[in-house]
């Protein structure tokens, strides 16, 4: 492909902004139109991020000939839907965490898009962050022996956006939400070996009256090899953003902290503007960030897709990966739900995760 990557936004709030923001430091990407159909949003959006076109009607916007390309912020239960008009319009996929709402769905998706032969790529940002990418190369260059134990937490205060709270639009809590990364990131630390059994404590401790999902969990993955994995996710975590993760080896240990070892420790009697994501409160103490996006590594992560479908590469993360990870967090809502550790491979037609957990 000679031109830039014509890309197409499907969403105008939270993810979709971090996503024209990251595009816009893509040197092949071309973000010519943004679909909302809330009336107003997309004009707004379009008006911000100066996009040409804007769109309340996907069929509209998939029209365009210009188009290569098509990011999905939408809430999760729209995920199946769209990706399948985009493949069938012809156009390459990227669909934001989690893949979908099922596994029958992530089926349906890995097939309409080998079907119409685009590629379908799955947003896990955390197999780009930088960090996190030094802190694979130590693993992979041996300077920690053998791995033992990986962890990885993301915590904070809840999400933006009331789907989130809603288990029949998500699918599930805090472990569909935020247990995607971590679940995909050990994936990627460790390729090639397939998780064994997976076991999940899941708990809503604060926001009862808000949803009838998790709000806090922890989640142990088990590898073939022995290899043990641990997650701990939280939607009750004040203060803003915590991720981080551990590598213990044979030969040494590493740790890495994706937000607090890249801010600037502020003290304010007044408050700050913005310090980091989810910070609610900044008066006093607060880890105030730079170059957010750059240290989550979405412009690294959007440069690789571009890279992919104008080069006609294959994708770090896949449908196939969004699926695998799927089925372990089904896995975890069934431990969780029955108090038992799960074996994988996991088979279940239920329709969200949370159906597992809350009977």
């Amino acid at each position: 492909m000679e031109k830039k990557v014509g890309v197409g936004l499907i969403g105008s709030q939270f993810i979709s902004t971090i996503h024209a923001e990251a595009l816009k430091r893509v040197a092949d990407a071309e973000v010519l139109a943004v679909m909302s159909p809330t009336e107003g949003n997309a004009r707004k959006f379009a008006e911000k991020f100066n996009i040409p076109n804007q769109f309340t009607n996907l069929d509209d916007m998939l029209a365009m000939d210009e188009l290569d390309m098509i990011v999905i912020g939408a809430p999760n239960y729209l995920h199946c839907d769209i990706t399948l008009k985009i493949a069938e319009a012809g156009k390459h996929v990227v669909v934001e965490k989690p893949l979908c709402m099922n596994l029958e769905e992530a089926d349906r998706m890995i097939a309409a898009c080998k079907k119409a032969n685009v590629k379908l790529m799955y947003a896990e940002e955390l197999c780009f962050t930088p960090k996190y990418v030094r802190l694979k190369g130590l693993l992979d260059e041996g300077a920690l022996g053998r791995p033992v134990l990986f962890k990885q937490s993301e915590k904070h205060d809840g999400p933006h956006a009331d789907h989130f709270w809603d288990v029949e639009r998500s699918g599930g809590g805090v472990t569909m939400d935020m247990g995607c990364h971590g679940i995909q990131f050990f994936r990627w630390l460790h390729p090639g070996v397939p998780i064994k059994s997976v076991y999940a404590q899941m708990s809503t401790t604060v926001h009862q009256a808000k949803t009838k999902g998790d709000d806090n969990a922890i989640v142990i993955l088990e590898f073939e090899d022995g290899v043990v994995a641990m997650m701990e996710e939280s939607w009750t975590k004040l203060g803003g953003m915590d991720d981080r993760a551990e590598i213990h080896g044979t030969e040494g240990v590493a740790y890495a902290d994706v937000l607090q070892g890249n801010s600037i420790q502020t003290y304010s009697n007044r408050g700050v503007g913005y310090a980091v994501e989810k910070a609610g409160n900044t008066v006093g103490w607060s880890f105030t960030m730079y170059e957010e996006i750059w240290n989550y590594g979405f412009p690294q992560e959007f440069e690789h897709f571009v890279d992919c479908v104008k080069n006609d590469r294959q994708p770090l993360v896949t449908g196939e990966d969004g699926k695998a990870v799927l089925e372990v967090i089904f896995a975890a809502y069934e431990s969780a739900g029955t108090g038992r550790k799960v074996a994988l491979p996991f088979k279940t037609d239920a329709e969200k995760p949370i159906r597992l957990w809350k009977n």
